[in-house]
């Protein structure tokens, strides 16, 4: 039997902004929003950083080059305390249709409602059972809780084979030769997320289109943590991830990825 809450974790993973938000433009382009009383910040900056565009009131455009402003934008982010953690790490920026504007700092995407790409790998072993692995206590998002095999972000100037084959080691400590391949995972498509999230006091939003792949891994294989960022991994009957999903022990993106995987 499927897990009863399956249903309420995709309405979760699904929802609109807490608050109304201002659309952001960069080079007269929409590639994400703000809060309200971000924007209002924004406006009033001692260095421009924006001007509004809209005569109600409903959007923002970037002043200058998209790639500077948005460098710039990320920094006056992190002086005025709007940032999560700070990874110094660039995430590609793209707008509403997909085409580049630039890239930011991994830490400003969810006060920006910046949409992020990232990868999930799901392994089972060849009698069907499924490896988890349990995220490190000391992760600032979900710390403790069970996920996929692998799963990460894919990070600007990476396409989803260099980002797989990169999360896959650092993760699990296994080179995608040994998997047979990037050619021979197969691709179950996107999991899409749109929800709010709480982003050091700033009313963030989360915009995530996860790519998400599985494969066997052969017996003779054993993942192994290569970056101190996962506790342990286990082997766990159908059974058993059901009713983790149902616990939600599992962090609700791999509870969601591993439906979709499985068609549940």
């Amino acid at each position: 039997m499927l897990p009863a809450n399956l249903v309420a974790l995709r309405e979760r993973a699904n929802q609109p902004p807490s608050q109304h938000r201002q659309l952001l433009l960069a080079a007269g382009r929409v590639f994400g929003s703000v809060s309200l009383p971000l924007a209002a910040q924004l406006l009033t900056a001692a260095e421009p950083l924006v001007r509004q565009v809209a005569a109600d009131g409903s959007a923002l455009e970037l002043l200058g080059n998209s790639d500077s402003a948005l460098r710039a934008l990320a920094l006056w982010l992190r002086e005025q305390g709007h940032t999560g953690a700070w990874h110094e790490e660039s995430l590609a920026v793209n707008d509403d249709a997909g085409r580049p504007l630039g890239r930011i700092e991994r830490g400003v995407v969810r006060p920006l409602g910046i949409a992020t790409h990232a990868v999930h790998l799901v392994g089972s072993s060849a009698d069907g059972r499924i490896w988890l692995q349990q995220r490190a206590r000391s992760k600032a998002t979900d710390p403790g809780k069970w996920d996929t095999l692998m799963g990460g972000m894919i990070a600007a100037d990476e396409s989803l084979e260099t980002a797989t084959a990169r999360e896959t080691w650092e993760e699990a400590g296994l080179r995608l030769e040994s998997l047979g391949g990037f050619s021979a995972l197969r691709d179950h498509g996107i999991v899409q997320f749109r929800r709010p999230v709480p982003d050091s006091g700033t009313d963030g939003y989360l915009v995530e289109r996860i790519h998400a792949l599985s494969c066997v891994i052969p017996n003779a294989l054993r993942p192994k943590n290569q970056d101190g960022e996962v506790e342990r991994f286990e082997l766990v009957s159908t059974h058993t991830l059901l009713a983790r999903i149902e616990d939600e022990t599992l962090t609700m993106e791999a509870a969601l990825v591993l439906a979709h995987c499985f068609g549940w």
